[in-house]
């Protein structure tokens, strides 16, 4: 099957974490625009201490209006290996190292307008150092099993997507299934 032809793109905004272009695109006979974001990808991380809970981070997210329990995440920084922006972002935000890192898998946030890709790790054999937050980086963490985890994506209490995969994948690793 042939891909749709693009004719042209125009820059619609840039930005620190993503940038904006509209799309002319030919597919057969039918032509249409797509506004896109363009996101460089953003690495995930799911830490799981000696004891098998979950180190969850706890932050104000603007555009859901509301304090979210999430996995450790963050933007990939230009033409960074993704496992490394996960160890990264494990250091950062939680203060934990990991021996060993296994990566679960990747995905499209929501293909539909944006280009960004999760690559989502599991940290196990985990170190305590030390938290090294960016200024604007206000949160707490939060330790939970993978019952008490699976138990709060069924009643609401964890609502971000990432999360939800990362707790489930990484917790069939563990002998826990999601029902």
């Amino acid at each position: 099957m042939d891909k749709p032809q693009v004719i042209s793109t125009k820059d619609i905004y840039q930005g620190k974490i993503f940038d904006v272009h509209e799309a002319s695109v030919k597919d057969g006979d039918i032509e249409y625009k797509r506004e896109i974001v363009a996101h460089k990808g953003s690495a995930v991380i799911i830490p799981v201490f000696a004891d098998q809970t979950v180190a969850l981070v706890r932050q104000y997210r603007h555009a859901a209006g509301d304090y979210l329990l999430e996995i450790p995440a963050g933007t990939l920084n230009l033409d960074e290996d993704p496992q490394t922006g996960a160890q990264r972002e494990l250091e950062e935000e939680i203060g934990v190292t990991a021996k060993t890192v296994e990566k679960l898998t990747e995905f499209y946030v929501s293909p539909g307008f944006l280009t960004e890709k999760m690559h989502l790790y599991l940290a196990t054999d985990l170190t305590e150092t030390e938290q090294n937050l960016e200024e604007d980086e206000l949160l707490t963490i939060e330790r939970i099993s993978f019952p008490q985890a699976f138990a709060m994506i069924k009643n609401g209490a964890i609502v971000d997507a990432k999360t939800m995969i990362g707790l489930i994948l990484a917790g069939a690793k563990f002998g826990f299934s999601y029902e």
